[in-house]
Protein backbone atom coordinates (compact mmCIF):
# COMPACT_ATOMS: atom_id res chain seq x y z
CA UNK A 1 0.00 0.00 0.00
CA UNK A 2 1.28 3.65 -0.63
CA UNK A 3 1.11 6.30 2.09
CA UNK A 4 -2.77 7.48 0.33
CA UNK A 5 -3.70 4.20 1.60
CA UNK A 6 -5.37 3.14 -1.82
CA UNK A 7 -3.39 -0.04 -3.44
CA UNK A 8 -0.44 0.72 -5.34
CA UNK A 9 -0.48 -1.51 -8.71
CA UNK A 10 2.35 -2.86 -10.62
CA UNK A 11 1.85 -4.01 -13.90
CA UNK A 12 2.26 -8.04 -14.34
CA UNK A 13 3.10 -7.31 -17.76
CA UNK A 14 3.68 -4.55 -20.26
CA UNK A 15 2.65 -7.40 -23.14
CA UNK A 16 -0.50 -5.42 -25.05
CA UNK A 17 -1.25 -8.14 -27.58
CA UNK A 18 -1.82 -5.23 -30.32
CA UNK A 19 -1.20 -8.02 -33.55
CA UNK A 20 -3.68 -10.62 -31.92
CA UNK A 21 -6.27 -8.05 -30.79
CA UNK A 22 -5.93 -6.18 -34.24
CA UNK A 23 -6.07 -9.72 -36.02
CA UNK A 24 -8.94 -10.87 -34.03
CA UNK A 25 -11.23 -7.59 -34.24
CA UNK A 26 -10.20 -7.87 -38.36
CA UNK A 27 -11.41 -10.91 -38.84
CA UNK A 28 -14.69 -10.78 -36.73
CA UNK A 29 -15.70 -7.72 -38.73
CA UNK A 30 -14.63 -9.21 -41.49
CA UNK A 31 -16.43 -12.65 -40.96
CA UNK A 32 -20.13 -10.31 -40.16
CA UNK A 33 -19.04 -8.16 -43.66
CA UNK A 34 -19.24 -11.21 -45.86
CA UNK A 35 -22.42 -12.62 -44.28
CA UNK A 36 -24.18 -9.28 -44.71
CA UNK A 37 -22.94 -8.10 -48.27
CA UNK A 38 -22.21 -11.64 -50.12
CA UNK A 39 -24.33 -14.54 -50.39
CA UNK A 40 -22.13 -17.15 -48.37
CA UNK A 41 -23.85 -18.72 -46.02
CA UNK A 42 -25.37 -22.47 -45.65
CA UNK A 43 -28.05 -23.63 -48.88
CA UNK A 44 -29.86 -26.20 -47.17
CA UNK A 45 -32.69 -27.33 -44.96
CA UNK A 46 -32.69 -26.21 -42.04
CA UNK A 47 -34.39 -28.51 -39.15
CA UNK A 48 -35.29 -25.97 -36.31
CA UNK A 49 -36.90 -22.69 -36.15
CA UNK A 50 -33.61 -20.30 -36.63
CA UNK A 51 -35.82 -16.88 -35.30
CA UNK A 52 -34.96 -18.01 -32.06
CA UNK A 53 -31.54 -17.15 -32.99
CA UNK A 54 -32.38 -13.35 -33.24
CA UNK A 55 -34.25 -13.49 -29.49
CA UNK A 56 -31.15 -15.57 -28.23
CA UNK A 57 -29.45 -12.41 -29.23
CA UNK A 58 -31.36 -9.99 -27.28
CA UNK A 59 -31.21 -12.26 -24.41
CA UNK A 60 -27.04 -11.93 -24.63
CA UNK A 61 -26.82 -8.61 -25.17
CA UNK A 62 -29.65 -7.98 -22.45
CA UNK A 63 -26.88 -9.89 -20.15
CA UNK A 64 -24.02 -8.07 -21.54
CA UNK A 65 -25.30 -4.72 -20.77
CA UNK A 66 -26.23 -6.21 -16.51
CA UNK A 67 -23.05 -7.81 -16.43
CA UNK A 68 -21.06 -4.46 -17.31
CA UNK A 69 -23.27 -2.02 -15.33
CA UNK A 70 -22.49 -4.36 -12.35
CA UNK A 71 -18.96 -4.45 -13.04
CA UNK A 72 -19.10 -0.56 -12.99
CA UNK A 73 -20.60 -0.29 -10.02
CA UNK A 74 -18.17 -2.96 -8.90
CA UNK A 75 -14.96 -1.42 -9.91
CA UNK A 76 -16.64 2.47 -8.31
CA UNK A 77 -16.76 0.35 -5.20
CA UNK A 78 -12.80 -0.71 -5.86
CA UNK A 79 -13.90 -4.06 -5.95
CA UNK A 80 -11.65 -5.81 -8.46
CA UNK A 81 -12.66 -9.09 -7.90
CA UNK A 82 -15.92 -8.47 -8.52
CA UNK A 83 -15.19 -6.03 -11.05
CA UNK A 84 -13.37 -8.84 -13.04
CA UNK A 85 -15.88 -11.16 -12.66
CA UNK A 86 -18.57 -9.21 -14.46
CA UNK A 87 -16.48 -8.46 -17.15
CA UNK A 88 -15.20 -12.00 -17.83
CA UNK A 89 -19.17 -12.56 -17.71
CA UNK A 90 -19.80 -9.69 -19.86
CA UNK A 91 -17.02 -11.23 -22.66
CA UNK A 92 -19.05 -14.66 -21.92
CA UNK A 93 -22.41 -13.36 -23.09
CA UNK A 94 -20.71 -11.45 -25.74
CA UNK A 95 -19.05 -14.72 -27.24
CA UNK A 96 -22.48 -16.26 -26.94
CA UNK A 97 -23.83 -13.50 -28.93
CA UNK A 98 -21.57 -13.77 -31.68
CA UNK A 99 -21.80 -17.16 -32.33
CA UNK A 100 -25.80 -17.16 -32.17
CA UNK A 101 -25.24 -13.64 -34.56
CA UNK A 102 -23.01 -15.60 -36.76
CA UNK A 103 -25.00 -18.66 -36.72
CA UNK A 104 -28.22 -16.71 -37.72
CA UNK A 105 -26.34 -15.04 -40.54
CA UNK A 106 -24.66 -17.96 -42.28
CA UNK A 107 -28.37 -19.90 -41.86
CA UNK A 108 -30.30 -17.09 -42.73
CA UNK A 109 -31.95 -17.54 -46.36
CA UNK A 110 -32.24 -13.81 -46.36
CA UNK A 111 -31.78 -10.84 -44.46
CA UNK A 112 -35.41 -9.65 -42.36
CA UNK A 113 -36.64 -5.79 -43.65
CA UNK A 114 -37.71 -3.08 -40.95
CA UNK A 115 -41.33 -2.12 -42.13
CA UNK A 116 -41.81 0.44 -40.00
CA UNK A 117 -43.06 3.49 -41.18
CA UNK A 118 -41.97 7.21 -40.45
CA UNK A 119 -39.97 8.91 -37.70
CA UNK A 120 -40.04 5.51 -36.41
CA UNK A 121 -38.23 4.48 -39.27
CA UNK A 122 -35.80 7.12 -39.24
CA UNK A 123 -35.00 6.63 -35.58
CA UNK A 124 -34.51 2.23 -36.37
CA UNK A 125 -32.00 3.72 -38.51
CA UNK A 126 -30.47 5.67 -36.65
CA UNK A 127 -30.06 3.53 -34.11
CA UNK A 128 -29.24 0.53 -36.34
CA UNK A 129 -26.33 2.03 -38.10
CA UNK A 130 -24.88 3.54 -34.71
CA UNK A 131 -25.13 0.34 -33.04
CA UNK A 132 -23.32 -1.86 -35.89
CA UNK A 133 -20.69 0.94 -36.61
CA UNK A 134 -19.71 1.20 -32.91
CA UNK A 135 -19.69 -2.34 -32.31
CA UNK A 136 -17.30 -2.75 -35.28
CA UNK A 137 -15.55 -0.65 -33.05
CA UNK A 138 -15.77 -1.86 -29.49
CA UNK A 139 -14.10 -5.51 -30.16
CA UNK A 140 -10.67 -3.92 -30.35
CA UNK A 141 -11.32 -1.38 -27.42
CA UNK A 142 -12.91 -3.87 -25.65
CA UNK A 143 -10.17 -6.71 -25.44
CA UNK A 144 -7.16 -3.59 -25.16
CA UNK A 145 -9.01 -2.75 -22.04
CA UNK A 146 -9.43 -6.37 -21.16
CA UNK A 147 -5.43 -7.10 -21.25
CA UNK A 148 -4.80 -4.06 -19.75
CA UNK A 149 -6.76 -4.26 -16.76
CA UNK A 150 -5.64 -8.07 -16.69
CA UNK A 151 -2.29 -7.12 -17.00
CA UNK A 152 -2.70 -4.56 -14.18
CA UNK A 153 -1.42 -1.80 -16.81
CA UNK A 154 -3.69 0.29 -14.89
CA UNK A 155 -3.18 3.94 -16.73
CA UNK A 156 -3.49 2.31 -19.80
CA UNK A 157 -6.62 0.42 -18.93
CA UNK A 158 -8.52 3.78 -17.23
CA UNK A 159 -7.77 5.71 -20.21
CA UNK A 160 -9.01 3.45 -22.59
CA UNK A 161 -12.07 2.04 -20.61
CA UNK A 162 -13.56 5.72 -20.15
CA UNK A 163 -14.37 4.85 -24.51
CA UNK A 164 -14.64 1.29 -24.18
CA UNK A 165 -17.66 1.08 -21.49
CA UNK A 166 -19.64 3.71 -22.65
CA UNK A 167 -19.36 2.43 -26.39
CA UNK A 168 -20.13 -1.50 -25.22
CA UNK A 169 -23.10 -0.12 -22.87
CA UNK A 170 -24.63 1.44 -26.16
CA UNK A 171 -24.07 -1.27 -28.01
CA UNK A 172 -25.28 -3.98 -25.55
CA UNK A 173 -28.89 -2.18 -25.08
CA UNK A 174 -29.05 -0.73 -28.80
CA UNK A 175 -28.69 -4.43 -30.03
CA UNK A 176 -31.98 -5.36 -27.84
CA UNK A 177 -33.59 -2.01 -28.86
CA UNK A 178 -32.86 -3.30 -32.91
CA UNK A 179 -34.41 -6.74 -31.75
CA UNK A 180 -37.43 -5.39 -30.00
CA UNK A 181 -38.35 -2.44 -33.17
CA UNK A 182 -37.07 -6.06 -35.87
CA UNK A 183 -39.32 -8.31 -34.10
CA UNK A 184 -42.31 -8.31 -35.93
CA UNK A 185 -40.74 -8.71 -39.40
CA UNK A 186 -38.71 -11.80 -38.49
Amino acid sequence: MNKGNSPSYQPKSDKNFTALIITVSLIANIIILLLFFTNIGYKGKVGFDIYILPRMNAVFNSFTFIFLVCALIAIKRKNINVHRGFVLAAFASTFLFLLSYLTFHYLSPETARYGGEGAIRFIYFFILITHSFLAAIIVPLALFALVWGWTMQVKKHKKIVRWAMPIWLYVSITGVIVYLMMAPYY
